[in-house]
């Protein structure tokens, strides 16, 4: 039983570092500031166009894991990608990682322009 505890109490700390904001909201979070903002996107698609001073770090990539081992898991995170479905399996995989502090753009780049 406290296997199944411990199971659900995880995964309730791991969605609590998450939170999703509006464009409104991320763009505000990220403005002439150093933060730590990565496209998770293809790099065909980074190269078409993509948020001053992201990092590109592809969802799909080999080397997800290592690229994000590279940044500090104690500084926020933020992370768009097309819609908002790579960013959203990237957040949970970067809180199983141990990042306390992740935002999610809503709907992706393309609610953002």
């Amino acid at each position: 039983m406290s296997f199944i505890s411990a199971l659900f109490g995880l995964k309730s700390q791991q969605n609590e570092a998450i939170k999703v904001l509006s464009s409104e909201a991320f763009k505000t979070q990220i403005e002439n500031k150093k933060v730590q903002l990565v496209d998770v996107r293809t790099p065909r698609e980074y190269i078409s166009g993509h948020l001053k001073g992201a990092k590109n770090i592809d969802v799909f990539s080999s080397s997800f894991n290592t690229e994000f081992n590279k940044l500090n898991k104690e500084k926020a995170v933020y992370l768009y990608c097309r819609s908002g479905s790579r960013s959203r399996q990237s957040a949970n995989k970067l809180a199983v990682m141990g990042f306390t502090e992740i935002y999610d753009l809503k709907g992706g780049i393309l609610r953002y322009r």
